[in-house]
Order: structure tokens, then sequence, then C-alpha cells
């Protein structure tokens, strides 16, 4: 469990504060485990920082590996479950390049999905997330939060003296060393600085819990990307088998579980949708804050909450369509499969015809009779055979001129 303050900077705290801080919000994250394990702690300070705990129902759903993505909320917190779809580890060294593969190599790669689900407890000024344990999502915004406006140290000795317990505490344990101040940094009172670059990467910092958490949720939705190509090649490696003229296609059951695995990709799009729909029009029930600034964060939440939504639509379109793909492919298969049957039995056709009236000729002269023509002649035979090769040649010239066989 790591908690985090976030104001004009990115300061990561060794324990609990004693009371929340005069400006910007805490980030408390931790994964599933642990929350179970420290469930009387975690909810002992929510209560003393933000005024109130999780009820019972939503520890369990936070506590729950298998819950769909959904959306709920009380009087003093709102509560998202969001599961992410992400491609596990070591996917990327499954396939040699975007169209060659195996069938175990397939399977492999769709029972590597990571669809494991996030939880998010929004407070007024604290946000509480439950991740699974490798999840890579708190990471990736630490180091991206800290990039946007890194720690500065002051000069001198008396510039440390005057840092935060947790900020001399962050740098004396090694985990973000801080650069010494340069210039302008440098503040004359001795505190903690923070460098700003001239794109004002300040005002990039996530201004509320809210904010942040949608941020979250916008990456983990983003993260579709790396499935999409892992996706994209599986299918491109079976519908390349499945079309093949080479050899007869025996992977159906590595088709059907990637089929199986696209209707639960749809499933859980279609839950993600409706968790953040509900969360837009929640937002649309919160009050209206009377300052100008406030207004302009809550359109802001406005407008990344619709970024959300129409990202998960994107990913929800590339699913059905990866779905069409994968279908469309079956039914050219079989159709492909259903006219190579109908040309071979189109050639044991005119096979067969070719070859009755030449069975009639032999079963004529078959027959146990002394007197019938040709019988007893000398050239009977060649004659019956000549016959027999013009009826031959009349039907093949007659069969490719109705283009019943080819060349």
């Amino acid at each position: 469990m790591r908690i985090f303050h976030i104001h004009d900077g990115f300061t990561e705290l060794a324990t609990w504060p004693q009371a929340l801080p005069p400006q910007g919000f805490l980030w408390v994250t931790t994964s599933r485990r642990v929350f179970e394990v420290r469930l009387a702690e975690i909810q002992g300070e929510l209560l003393r920082l933000a005024g109130g705990s999780l009820v019972d129902l939503h520890v369990s759903d936070l506590l729950n590996p298998q819950l769909p993505s959904q959306f709920d909320y009380t009087s003093w917190y709102d509560l998202l479950v969001f599961r992410r779809l992400a491609a596990g580890a070591g996917t990327e060294r499954l396939f040699i390049d975007d169209a060659h593969g195996t069938p175990s190599s397939a399977r492999q790669a769709m029972a590597a999905i990571d669809t494991s689900p996030v939880g998010f407890a929004l407070f007024d000024r604290v946000l509480l997330t439950v991740h699974p344990a490798d999840c890579s999502v708190r990471d990736f915004f630490e180091s991206r939060l800290a990039a946007l406006i890194p720690p500065v140290r002051p000069a001198g000795a008396a510039g440390l003296a005057g840092a935060s317990d947790a900020e001399r505490s962050l740098d004396a344990d090694g985990d973000a060393p801080l650069p010494p101040l340069h210039g302008d940094d440098a503040q004359g009172d001795g505190s903690i600085g923070w460098r700003h670059d001239s794109r004002g990467s300040t005002n990039r910092l996530p201004p509320s819990p809210a904010d942040l958490m949608l941020r979250i949720v916008n990456h983990m939705v983003d993260s579709y990307l790396d499935l999409r190509r892992l996706l994209t090649r599986q299918f491109g490696y079976l519908q390349q088998e499945l079309l093949s003229n080479r050899q007869q296609f025996r992977h159906w059951q590595a088709l059907l579980d990637s089929r199986n695995t696209l209707h639960l990709l749809e499933d859980i799009c279609e839950d993600q949708r409706s968790a953040v729909q509900e969360w837009i029009d929640a937002l649309a029930d919160w009050p209206v804050p009377a300052d100008p600034q406030g207004a302009r964060e809550r359109e802001v939440l406005r407008v990344r909450s619709r970024d959300v939504q129409e990202h998960i639509e994107r990913v929800l379109a590339h699913v059905r369509r990866l779905e069409t793909s994968a279908e469309s492919a079956v039914q050219m298969h079989f159709s492909a499969l259903g006219s190579r049957t109908n040309q071979i039995m189109r050639t044991l056709t005119v096979l067969t015809a070719i070859f009755l009236p030449l069975n009639l000729i032999t079963g004529v002269f078959g027959m146990n009779f002394d007197v019938m023509p040709l019988i007893h002649e000398q050239g009977g035979f060649w004659l019956a055979a000549g016959a027999m090769a013009v009826v031959v040649i009349g039907l093949v010239w007659l069969f490719r001129w109705r283009r019943y066989i080819g060349d």
C-alpha cells in the first residue's frame, strides 16, 4: 500500500497523515490482498480523513476478482469497478511476425489476456484504488505524475531542514533522488520548490480525485492497443490457415476458443460502457460549484468522461469487427470447401457421362448371341473401338463447349 499527496507536486507519504492536507488530495493505492489484510486500518483511516468508510457490500465488490465493471454510489463516496483489457506478459514472443505463429502460440496468447478488475473508491479529497498484485497501472502513473513536476532539493542544509518529513524520508530511502536547486528554483525560505517546464506541466496534474480516476480508467482502455495487435496477429494466422489450400484445417478448437474470447471481451466492453455511462449520469447530478475554477474543472471532468466512453466504443467496435471477420472467414472456408466439392463432383459426373456410352457398347457386344453384326468380322473389334473413340471425343468436346470441364 502506498499513499501519495497531489497538489502542485507529487509526494509519497511514508504513513497516513494526521489530517488531510490544506490543499490537494490523497491517492491511496493498494493491492487486493493487502486491502483484505489491512481492511480495518484502511476503514479507520478513511473514516478519520474522508469522513466515512466503505460499506460492507462495496468491500466485497473490491475484493471480488471476478466482478464485472459497474458503478455505485453513496452519499459520501462513489464506487467504480473497471475491468482492464491488457495483453499478458510474454505474449510478444509468441509470434514470429504479424502473420506467422502456431496453434499453440495462438491459444497461449488468448489465455494470457488480462481482464482483472480495478476498484476505485472516490471521496471528496481521497481516492482509493484496489488493484491486482501485478497491476502496472500504479507504477505507470507514479512515474508519469512524477515526471510532470519532479521534486527538487533546495541548496544547503537549511533548505533540507525546511522540507517535510515525508519528502526527507523519500529522499533518504533512495526511491526518488532529488536534484539540487539551481537559479530561480531555490526559494528564499528554504522550502521545497518545484521545477516547471516551458509547457506549464503544473496544470497537467490532476486537480481532483475524480480527474485522476478518469485518467487511470482512460489509460486502462487505451492499453487495449497492445491487446488489439495480439488479437489481430492471432486471427490473421488462424484465417490464413483456415483459407489455405495446402492442407486441411485442423485447428477448430483454437478457433472456437478465440471466438469465445471475443464474446467475453464484448461482454466486458459493454459492462465498461454501462459503468461509465452511469458515472456520467451521476456526475450530472453533482452540485454545480460556485467558483469559476471549480465549474471549469467540473466541465473538464465531463469532457474526460465522454472521451473515456468514446474510447470504449472504439474498443467495442474493434472487438465486434474481429468477431465479424472470424465469422466471415469461417463462412468463406465452408464456401471454398463447398466449391471444391462441387468441382470434384462435376469432374466425377463428367467422367461417368463419358464412360457410360462405352459401357453400353461393351455391354451390347458382350451379349450371348451367335448372330450379331461385327461379331464374326475380322475388323469388328477395330470398328467398335473406333466408334467408342468417336463417342469419347464427341462427349469431351461437348462438355468443354458447355464449360462443364476446364482446360
